[in-house]
């Protein structure tokens, strides 16, 4: 009887509600104020269902990484689909089971070191906002920021929990990209394989070539330690390694060449690591770096890289394209040096706060020295200054550097110190490739921003998910022994 009543106040209750949106319609001339009643009715249905099959949604999450597509809602507003709508749901189911039930935070890892830069460095961005230029984008750039960690990073705690997950996780991820270099690979092939013919295959899925280019070379590593865990006995193991190489096939075909830098030094890295060196190179790395910057800005090197106007061209051809890199000719990485001195100008204009989280288009153009400009310096698609180092500098200052690289090193040099101390060889394995994986990101990062989208970005926020976990299995290795 109660049900009945229960249920008979709702409707009558959405009666009401369909009535008021009934005459507020016809007045305004607006029907979609008809929708409320409806969404009065359906909204607790699909809310329970949601918050009772998060496991499902993280899980689909996962599979549409690779497929998602961007969509402009409105002309200054734009969302990566269905991905992005799903990050923010499940981040909307983890806060308000974490308000009722406040035992389900991952609360092992409060006492990680990463975490806590992680949340220090999430505070910074959070007072870089209030200083920003613009604090409407930067406040979106700090949402979208919790959107992603929360699902990638806190929501694995709960999900991942033995290797049978892992492995659902490397499939998930695995199967839809193939699928996309499938049909790239068939849809070039019409176009003769041809270098300008890459263009024009990869969407929906991906924006350009460089997205689609990082993302496989770093789910290339994923299917690596999949082949390596599974034994040759297995009738699966031969179409993991058709797989990888119809993958090797879409990576050659991409015409990267960040992405086959990426796979060059994800293999040296793998051997780095695996000999303990990793803190050797990285401080070799980062001396090397510094060096570099400061013969740049000593008597103004850095103008001996100005570009010729007249001959800076885009090349169709690949053999072109590969000469015109090596002689500063390419227009991709002419126009690189245009940005990225007006990132080195903003630096120094605002070196604490920076401009603030998701301002460098709307400013960078007065800081630009017109001897780096080239015929592309209009910038139609609104992209960014092309190293992600030199955007975190100049939009969140230099302490928002210095806290992002600590949480990036941190990362890579944790993943060794796990490889190392790991005694299980299939988790061993995976801290393996979570490390090849971030020097991978490292490299690509250095000429592009991809830490910003939703392929890249994913797959950053999920190794540190990961990192977390193996962490968690050497503790109880650990508490085992003993």
């Amino acid at each position: 009887m109660f049900f009945l009543k229960r249920y008979d106040r709702l409707f009558i209750t959405a009666a009401l509600i369909f009535i008021i949106s009934l005459i507020i319609a016809l007045f305004t001339h607006k029907f979609l104020w008809l929708v409320i009643p409806f969404i009065w009715i359906l909204f607790p249905f699909v809310f329970k269902y949601t918050v009772s099959f998060t496991e499902q949604l993280f899980w689909l999450m996962i599979i549409v990484l690779p497929l998602s597509t961007e969509l402009n809602v409105t002309d200054s507003l734009g969302l990566d689909f269905p991905d992005e709508p799903l990050l923010m749901l499940l981040t909307g189911i983890f806060v308000v089971k974490w308000i009722y039930t406040p035992e389900i935070f991952p609360s092992a890892i409060i006492k990680q070191p990463l975490f806590l830069i992680l949340i220090i460095y999430l505070a910074w961005i959070l007072v870089c906002c209030f200083f920003s230029v613009d604090p409407v984008l930067s406040i979106k750039f700090f949402l979208a920021k919790t959107w992603y960690i929360i699902p990638f990073v806190l929501l694995p705690q709960i999900i991942l929990r033995s290797q049978d997950d892992f492995k659902k996780l490397a499939v998930c991820l695995l199967l839809p990209m193939l699928f996309v270099v499938i049909q790239a690979l068939i849809r070039h092939s019409f176009y003769g394989f041809s270098f300008e013919g890459i263009k024009q295959v990869l969407d929906p899925f991906f924006r350009n070539h460089v997205n689609y280019s990082a993302m496989l070379v770093c789910l290339l590593t994923v299917a690596w330690s999949v082949q390596k865990l599974t034994p040759k006995s297995n009738p699966f193991s031969n179409w993991i390694n058709a797989g990888i190489i119809i993958g090797l096939i879409g990576l050659v075909f991409s015409y990267s060449r960040g992405a086959w830098t990426a796979l060059i030094l994800g293999a040296v890295a793998g051997i780095i690591i695996h000999y303990k060196k990793l803190k050797l190179f990285i401080a070799l790395f980062i001396a090397f770096l510094m060096l570099s910057i400061g013969w740049l800005y000593f008597n103004d090197n850095y103008l001996k890289f100005s570009p010729d106007y007249q001959h800076t061209i885009f090349h169709t051809d690949f053999s072109e394209h590969l000469q015109a890199t090596v002689t500063l000719k390419d227009v991709s990485n002419a126009e690189r040096f245009y940005r990225w001195v007006a990132a080195a100008r903003m630096i120094s204009e605002k070196p604490m706060t920076g401009f603030g989280p998701n301002n460098f288009y709307n400013n960078y153009k007065p800081f630009a020295a017109n001897i780096f400009k080239t015929w592309v310096s209009n910038n139609p698609d609104h992209s960014s200054v092309h190293n992600y180092f030199l955007l975190t500098a100049l939009e969140q200052g230099i302490p928002g550097l210095i806290l992002f690289s600590a949480l990036f090193f941190g990362m890579i040099i944790k993943t060794q110190q796990l490889y190392h101390q790991l005694h299980n060889a299939f988790y061993r394995t995976i801290a393996m490739s979570v490390g090849i994986i971030l020097i991978m990101i490292t490299t690509v990062n250095f000429l592009s921003d991809l830490v910003e989208t939703d392929k890249i970005g994913s797959l950053f926020w999920l190794s540190l998910g990961v990192i977390f976990l193996l962490d968690e299995k050497l503790r109880e290795e650990k508490q085992s022994i003993a």
